[in-house]
């Protein structure tokens, strides 16, 4: 696996209004720098999205650009 701070980096780089962090567990996690109207949490914007790796927050991250439309 790449080295946490290079991951890190390239995901918020990707994804600027993200902060992204790992927990002591090994869990990938990543919260919005600003807040959500009550209209995108409806649309399903969440605040803080969980994965169990990398590649998989980055899917997660992609999907809520556009919340509901990768559904189905």
């Amino acid at each position: 696996m790449a080295d946490f701070a290079v991951v890190k980096a390239t995901l918020e780089t990707d994804f600027p209004d993200w902060v992204v962090w790992r927990s002591d567990a090994g869990h990938w996690y990543a919260t919005r720098s600003g807040s959500l109207t009550d209209q995108q949490i409806q649309a399903g914007h969440a605040m803080t999205v969980a994965a169990e790796a990398p590649e998989t927050l980055r899917l997660l991250l992609a999907e809520q650009e556009h919340p509901g439309e990768g559904a189905g």
